[in-house]
């Protein structure tokens, strides 16, 4: 299965404008036939991410919302979403694929990491910052990617870190991944899985950079068996 029809954007569409469970439930079979679909999609994505990656887990995201501490209570996501996990300790990072109408996007990288995983990244930019400023200025990158989001950032320097050290543009990030959107045009041609694969695989000299970062001491000395 390598295209989405657009009958996924129209049940999409729909929703919006039906945000509520009568109308879900009048058009469940609809809803479940997409389903089917798109996890037949999603399974291509894996199987080809595994020609050149290990990925470990698929996971579709759900379409019901978590409205308990949300002001919007309509109950639905208009959107259909994956991750897609890398195998092994070794591996870091993810893959994602969001699906709708007007603001479909592929985005990859380290979102929100934890504390420890945080510190050693920002460690390792203000010790170096060669390897990651190189990817990043890659041309194929760059012309895929507009960077780490800025509206992502602290403030100012992170608790240890001078705000005066060149790298402070790296340091302030609080999340590490990069996106591309896409057009609906895009999402029904017949190469999207071509361009959602090859998207991916920009990542992956991040990816590699980013592991050995995350799997290391500041000296370089393995943190994994």
């Amino acid at each position: 299965m390598s295209t989405i029809p657009k009958t996924i954007f129209e049940f999409l569409k729909d929703l919006k404008e039906n945000n509520h469970r009568d109308w879900m439930t009048e058009n469940k079979k609809q809803y479940q036939s997409n389903e089917k679909i798109l996890k037949t999609f999603y399974a291509s994505v894996a199987e080809r991410l595994n020609e050149k990656d290990e990925i470990e887990k698929t996971k579709v995201f759900r379409i019901n919302r978590d409205i308990r501490f949300s002001k919007n209570k309509t109950p639905y996501n208009v959107h259909r979403s994956a991750s897609f996990s890398r195998a092994g300790a070794h591996r870091r990072g993810g893959y994602y694929l969001r699906l709708e109408p007007g603001n479909s996007l592929m985005a990859g990288g380290f979102f929100s990491p934890e504390p420890a995983d945080l510190l050693r990244i920002r460690k390792e930019f203000e010790m170096d910052d060669q390897e990651i400023r190189e990817i990043l200025s890659n041309a194929d990158f760059k012309k895929a990617f507009d960077g780490f989001d800025p509206s992502n950032q602290v403030k100012t320097a992170p608790k240890g870190f001078s705000k005066d050290h060149p790298s402070i543009d790296l340091i302030k990030n609080k999340s590490f991944f990069v996106a591309h959107n896409f057009t609906d045009a895009e999402v029904f041609a017949p190469d999207f899985l071509d361009k959602v694969v090859y998207h991916y695989e920009l990542l992956r000299p991040f990816f590699d950079y980013m592991s050995d970062v995350l799997t290391t001491d500041l000296n370089g000395v393995s943190l994994i068996d």
